[in-house]
């Protein structure tokens, strides 16, 4: 086996043990194959390495790593980053020169305005943006984007760390030590969390990578295809698939012609991984395995603005769903403003008026015991129409506030 083929094996198994790690914790991905080996990397597998630790040295290498591991992923530092930017910029330096003499100059010009993207777009996703986190200096206008759902979130909460009353869609990010206005998630890609602000930077940073590694991937296709093309011909009789006996059932012409193009794409790949150089065939490899990632996360994050929601309020919308399947939630109707709900000065504090178009029609509400709610919080009493409360058993039947339909949902996600 060559070190080229050493190197494609290696490419293929980081990729996707990175992909689990990243996405596997995706509330979409978390009952299925790929969420089962995330909690085994992220869980199991290090609780099992711990118990042999603690028999072996009483902990003393498992504690150590746990350190590494809790700065990577819950404190603020730049490594990761470092890491992503300096990926790039290697791979970039050792294909670029390499392959510059042979390309025309369309794809000079194009790969002159490709390549600075994603430094850019890194930049304006990690840099303290005034709209992301929720200050003193903003708050007022912070509480004026969205009101209270009153499933996900509900008036006069104060954060207890920013001591801040908090804004509805918001979330304290421990890592950042703010809360963060519309959160999304904490990228550690980024080194910074994502919000209302800074939320289009990184939805354009997806895109610019995804392009510039499925860029990156084609062009080392059109100039290593031809030398395969004629490396092939010269030994075709040595690369040539083996003639199979003849089969009738469908099955087994199902499987050879499976086995006939898996044959051809290993053989066109090995020729271009022999006759290329790690500088084109070797970035040319991490470049096809890679590419679908980010924009398969964009893809995701495209979904999310469909359905009106953010990463995180998908878990939340998940958790909500779970107890549903259990028969614990009931659904009731909240009342108009005009309708019995007068505002005062200190319920105007903590829900001040805001420019959202609609407001919200429905109250969620979990019971221990599976009953129609009894006692329910001043809040939820002043709120919900009396007698209104039913078992809900959907999603479907709950009416998401923040989904205005997705041309309004993608112009608000880009503020």
């Amino acid at each position: 086996m060559s070190l080229l083929q050493r190197l494609a094996i290696f490419t293929i198994s980081v990729s996707f043990i990175t992909f689990v790690a990243f996405f596997g914790r995706l509330p979409a991905l978390r009952n299925t194959p790929i969420g089962f080996l995330h909690r085994l990397l992220i869980i199991h597998l290090p609780n099992g390495l711990r118990s042999v630790d603690l028999y072996l040295t009483n902990g003393r290498i498992t504690n150590g790593s746990s350190r590494l591991g809790h700065y990577l992923m819950h404190e603020k530092h730049p490594v990761v980053v470092v890491f992503f930017l300096g990926l790039i910029t290697g791979s970039a330096s050792l294909f670029i020169p390499t392959i510059w003499s042979k390309l025309p100059a369309k794809h000079k010009a194009i790969l002159a305005l490709v390549v600075p993207l994603p430094y850019l777009f890194t930049y304006l996703s990690a840099r303290r943006n005034p709209e992301t986190h929720v200050t003193a200096s903003n708050h007022t206008a912070q509480m004026r984007h969205y009101p209270y759902d009153r499933i996900l979130y509900y008036p006069g909460n104060e954060c207890r760390t920013c001591y801040l009353l908090k804004p509805a869609r918001s979330k304290h990010c421990s890592i950042c030590k703010a809360c963060v206005a519309r959160a999304d998630h904490h990228c550690v890609w980024v080194n910074n969390c994502l919000g209302r602000g800074n939320y289009k930077w990184f939805l354009a940073l997806l895109l610019s990578t995804g392009v510039l590694l499925a860029y990156g991937a084609y062009l080392a296709y059109i100039v290593l295809a031809p030398q395969v093309r004629a490396q092939y011909a010269r030994y075709e009789y040595y690369y040539r698939y083996p003639d199979q006996p003849v089969e009738t059932t469908r099955l087994a012409i199902l499987v050879d012609n499976i086995l006939e193009r898996t044959h051809y794409f290993m053989t066109y790949l090995s020729i271009a991984l022999d006759i290329g150089s790690v500088s084109v065939a070797g970035v040319g490899l991490l470049a096809l395995l890679t590419w679908p990632m980010p924009l398969g996360l964009l893809a995701y994050h495209i979904y999310l603005i469909w359905a009106g929601m953010t990463t995180n309020e998908s878990s939340k919308w998940a958790d909500w769903r779970d107890d549903m399947y259990d028969g614990v939630v009931f659904v009731g109707q909240q009342k108009s403003k005009e309708e019995d709900y007068d505002l005062d000065p200190e319920r105007e504090l903590e829900e001040p008026p805001t420019s959202w178009p609609v407001s919200g029609r429905h109250l969620l509400v979990r019971t221990m015991d599976g009953q129609p709610p009894q006692q329910l919080s001043r809040r939820l009493r002043e709120a919900a129409q009396e007698g209104s409360w039913e078992r809900c058993w959907r999603l479907a039947e709950v009416e998401n506030l923040y989904d205005l339909g997705f041309w309004d949902n993608l112009m608000e996600a880009l503020t």
